[in-house]
């Protein structure tokens, strides 16, 4: 039975993807901030003079949260457009600005490596933009 998927088949094969992308994002995210002992509670991070207007160390752990939420379901999107030309480039920079963006925080929480984490930053801003580029050339959603 060769025929196009009906959009209830195309809702669920998302949401299939969307049960595994999003959760495995969150969990490494996570994973990655714990290991690294990242925010409030951290002596070296807060002994650093911080700014004024820094907001309290729970935004970060909500804005955090949410963003990975939004990455997971971003991907999902994109591999969920099968047979879309450039999905496999646009997954590759997905996954290399998200192994940076999981490094960061080991290198600037564990490491104390603050210049390195500016460059890393610097390679997350690039990687990031060519993500959103490649993936709203698939959907246009998957970069919003």
């Amino acid at each position: 039975m060769a025929g196009i998927a009906s959009r209830s088949q195309l809702r669920m094969s998302f949401l299939r993807y969307a049960l595994f992308t999003v959760p495995a994002v969150l969990l490494l995210g996570t994973l990655s901030g714990r290991l690294s002992g990242a925010g409030a509670g951290n002596r070296w991070f807060d002994a650093l003079a911080k700014p004024a207007l820094m907001p309290p160390g729970w935004v970060f752990g909500a804005a955090w949260t949410i963003l990975y939420i939004l990455l997971g379901l971003s991907l999902a999107v994109v591999i969920n457009a099968r047979g879309a030309k450039g999905r496999g480039l646009a997954v590759a920079f997905f996954l290399a600005q998200l192994a940076l963006n999981l490094s960061w925080s080991p290198i600037f929480f564990a490491a104390h490596r603050v210049g390195i984490a500016l460059v890393v930053i610097a390679a997350i801003l690039v990687l990031t933009l060519v993500t959103a580029w490649l993936f709203s050339r698939i959907r246009a959603t998957a970069d919003a």
